[in-house]
């Protein structure tokens, strides 16, 4: 047998003979919840359940401790060194170095992150403190305004009102707008970021209007994309009343962004509603 025809056949054995293909590692996802208000804390394990049950990926969900009204430790951030996307769902945290450390390091690897509501302002530290440079977290990491109020004039329509949302037209075919109806309502009272919000560079693919606001109000974006300051995808929602989760269009815009975030193809089955009926609490 020549040289030839030996090498052949041993590349063809080890064809036959090699280990099958490992399957891909299933994604994981870390959800970091601690909110006084919106009971993210609840509805978030709802989607991660759903998140592992239908769609391949694995979670964790991270809470403020020994309760959502605990503003300064939430253990087991070590976690998202390991995390593919991380997603937040804060207000007004105050937590210690080495905890906040952790959030650093995700941020500054580059990775996608995911923001509901709240987390424009995640954290309230006093002036002057070594970790206030964390109240403009909203900014660096997700494009919003840095905090709540300031020179930005980062407020609300009303805790009476709630909002219309639209697709934005330029925006229809997006991938994670897959299944998102046109125009759908929630509870979520509209969040003013305009004029200088989301930064330069976002695209907007929903605006919402106030419905019956208690003062004067214009139209604002309520969900965009970009890239954060650390080159990391983003998507931001300022919605996350407890009870827009049980509207199917932003369940949906959920499960989508996520996929999005992880560089995966937007589910073309929708793989059902989720049952998520979890109650708002009255801020502290």
């Amino acid at each position: 047998m020549n040289t030839f025809c030996f090498g052949l056949l041993l590349t063809l054995g080890g064809l036959f003979c090699s280990e099958p293909t490992q399957k891909a590692k299933k994604p994981l996802v870390v959800f970091v919840c601690g909110d006084h208000e919106y009971s993210g804390e609840e509805t978030l394990p709802i989607v991660a359940a759903e998140l592992e049950k239908n769609y391949g990926m694995r979670t964790i969900v991270l809470k403020s401790s020994p309760d959502h009204n605990s503003e300064e430790n939430i253990p087991g951030l070590e976690a998202l060194k390991d995390a593919d996307l991380a997603v937040f769902y804060l207000r007004w945290r105050r937590l210690p170095a080495d905890q906040l450390a952790h959030i650093d390091a995700y941020l500054k690897s580059g990775k996608p992150v995911m923001g509901f509501r709240t987390t424009t302002h995640a954290f309230n530290f006093p002036a002057g403190h070594p970790s206030a440079k964390w109240n403009a977290f909203g900014e660096f990491a997700l494009n919003t305004p840095p905090g709540w109020g300031g020179k930005a004039k980062h407020t609300h329509y009303g805790h009476s009102s709630s909002t219309d949302v639209s697709i934005v037209p330029a925006e229809a075919a997006n991938p994670i707008l897959t299944g998102v109806s046109k125009d759908w309502h929630v509870r979520s009272w509209l969040y003013h970021v305009v004029p200088d919000y989301p930064v330069k560079g976002s695209t907007t693919l929903l605006t919402g209007k106030a419905v019956n606001p208690e003062r004067m109000a214009v139209e604002n974006p309520v969900a965009w994309t970009g890239t954060n300051s650390f080159g990391g995808k983003i998507f931001m929602t300022t919605l996350g009343h407890p009870e827009d989760f049980r509207v199917e269009s932003f369940q949906r815009l959920v499960i989508n962004a996520i996929h999005d975030e992880l560089g995966l193809k937007v589910p073309k089955k929708w793989k059902g509603k989720m049952d998520i009926q979890v109650p708002y609490r009255v801020a502290k």
